[in-house]
């Protein structure tokens, strides 16, 4: 690309040279005149984020061609962004928009180019859910840090910093400038089905710590973080993708347990938060979801919390969101609450229409209209979007994947790798004293970027290590065919090594180590999700909780098992007993080493 770029500087027709730099100083009066300047038609345009299918910009795949003008009534990104004026994009895995970072730098150019190119064209803010560890959008040769509560277990704010800013280097060098993370919710809930291992924790004071840390390397990045879900979401058993979470905190339970990580983020320079689909009666008793409701937004976020960044909604299309208004009152609802940004509602062209008509009708004015483009505008500022609006295939090469940045997420994931239980000790196990390893279980969907079942990564890690480690992929829900298969092929094994996922006291896998433990061979679980698999384990010799099936914590694991690095990380959430909720077995701090 060349190194200077044509972009939309004023009003109509109006361009300038600028040289390609950093951030826009705080002084630029670029936004402001902007919107002097904008239609109307315009304005609503900026306040929405959409997604939309394929791989280009303009020369999508055939089946994404169709999948867009399914449900967005226009054929490719170009089309989208001329017939709406969008002010952003979010990127999916399932929309085929991150094949791998060179595809994404060229969508990106691609996007950029087709909004710049119209009538008073501004450049658009790219952005995607890029959390690290269970949900990630970009995936290898990307790097892939261990996520949140992995990142708790470690406990280190200059790791959770790193791990910021490397993975804004890397987004930033393939045009996305706005992250959804980090996760600031505290998980006190066990059974929360939706935030889980995406938390830090359940302390809210290290929660904020590592959250402000997040958002401080995104920032210098030059990528925008996004804190979320406020007001909090880690106290429920419903998932608000697909119904409605009731919080029953009190307002003084909330101060104490969901607000710290929020105003620690916004005390870091956050650019912005994310809305949370949740009814939390003691903040708003009205019946609405925190996404449309203007005490939660406006009151507390804007005037008590004095956040002035930008507010996006969690995505519309989600239940929690529409459970009680159609999906033409909650965009407009969402902006009069105090939102900024409208993220991917599931009829765009019934959601566009809609916020036009309440500006009209004079239900939604100008002005209030007029203050969300104007934030969305100086945070495209701040990010250098208008100065520097394209990305280089040569950054890509020099920043995904770097081999220093692959090397960074390895030795923070050594550093979050929890050892909770080490009868004998059993741990580490060497291949002198154990060299044939059965490694089952369980074989979750994979995350981005991961290359294949968390028993495969393990033995190829172990066989790497030294030990003959053969992988048996038994399921999350192993049948009793799959168990006695599994018992049989430990009779060739000095030990097993078993992953396990989310087990509760009913399941298939506890009934698998328990037949494994009964065979006299060794057994060693490892939790690749959630920490509480310990509670329903009581008869394995040695427990890991690894946080995530992501490589780059299943090799973290391998390399503890194998007694080549120590086991350094505690628990950032309480395990409690399975036979009692209201005792802990395993408190926050807990973590056993190697060490006398």
């Amino acid at each position: 690309m060349p190194s200077r770029r044509t972009v939309l500087a004023a009003g109509a027709g109006v361009t300038a040279t600028l040289a390609v730099g950093g951030p826009a100083h705080a002084d630029d009066r670029r936004p402001d005149e902007l919107l002097a300047r904008m239609t109307l038609e315009e304005k609503v345009g900026q306040v929405f984020v959409s997604r939309v299918y394929g791989h280009s910009a303009t020369a999508p795949d055939r089946a994404d061609v169709e999948a867009n003008l399914g449900e967005l009534g226009v054929r490719t990104a170009a089309e989208l962004l001329a017939r709406y004026r969008l002010g952003g994009i979010i990127y999916f895995g399932w929309a085929h928009n991150t094949r791998d970072p060179r595809q994404i730098a060229d969508l990106s150019n691609g996007i950029q180019r087709a909004s710049l190119q119209q009538p008073n064209g501004l450049p658009v803010l790219i952005s995607t859910d890029q959390e690290h560890g269970a949900v990630c959008r970009v995936g290898r040769p990307a790097t892939l840090f261990p996520g949140a509560m992995a990142i708790g277990a470690g406990g280190s704010r200059a790791d959770a910093r790193t791990l910021g800013r490397l993975s804004g280097r890397e987004l930033r060098a393939m045009g996305v400038r706005q992250d959804y993370s980090p996760v600031a919710d505290v998980n006190v809930n066990p059974a929360n089905p939706v935030i889980g291992v995406r938390s830090f924790g359940a302390d809210p004071a290290a929660v904020a710590a590592l959250v402000a840390a997040e958002a401080e390397g995104y920032r210098a990045a030059g990528v925008a973080a996004t804190a979320k879900h406020f007001p909090g979401h880690g106290d429920t058993a419903v998932d608000s993708h697909t119904g409605f979470p009731v919080i029953t905190h009190t307002r003084e339970e909330w101060e104490a347990l969901d607000a710290a990580p929020f105003r620690a983020a916004i005390a870091a320079g956050v650019d912005s938060l994310m809305t949370a689909h949740i009814l939390v009666p003691a903040l708003d008793a009205s019946g609405d979801p925190a996404t449309l409701s203007r005490p939660i937004v406006t009151g507390i976020l804007r005037e008590r919390l004095g956040f002035d960044g930008v507010v996006v909604t969690d995505a519309l299309d989600m239940a929690g969101v529409r459970t009680k208004y159609g999906d033409d009152r909650v965009p407009v609802l969402a902006l009069k609450a105090g939102v900024d940004q409208l993220l991917n509602p599931p009829d765009l062209d019934v959601a566009w229409n809609a916020v036009l008509k309440a500006v009209r009708d004079g239900e939604l004015t100008e002005r209030r209209l007029d203050a969300s483009v104007l934030r969305i505008l100086r945070l495209k500022s701040r990010l250098g979007l208008f100065d520097e609006p394209y990305v280089s295939q040569a950054g890509v090469g020099r920043t995904v994947g770097a081999p220093q940045h692959l090397a960074a997420a390895d030795r923070i994931a050594e550093r979050t790798t929890t050892l909770l239980v080490n009868e004998g000790p059993l741990l580490p196990l060497s291949p002198r004293t154990h060299p044939r390893l059965l490694v089952v279980g369980a074989d979750p969907a994979s995350p981005t970027g991961t290359t294949g079942p968390p028993t495969g990564v393990l033995a190829a890690a172990l066989t790497a290590l030294g030990f003959g480690a053969t992988a048996l992929s038994t399921g999350t829900a192993p049948s009793a065919e799959a168990i006695a298969g599994a018992v049989t092929a430990a009779a060739g094994a000095d030990a097993v090594v078993v992953a396990t996922y989310n087990v509760t006291a009913s399941d298939g896998q506890r009934t698998l180590v328990e037949r494994l433990a009964a065979t006299g061979r060794p057994v060693v679980a490892v939790a690749v999700r959630n920490p509480y698999d310990v509670a329903h384990l009581p008869s394995v010799r040695a427990c890991l909780a690894a946080y995530s099936w992501t490589d780059v914590e299943l090799r973290a694991a391998a390399r503890v098992i194998a007694g080549a690095v120590e086991p350094r990380g505690k628990l950032p959430v309480p395990v409690r007993r399975a036979d009692d909720p209201t005792r802990v077995l395993y408190p926050i701090g807990h973590g056993l080493t190697y060490r006398p």
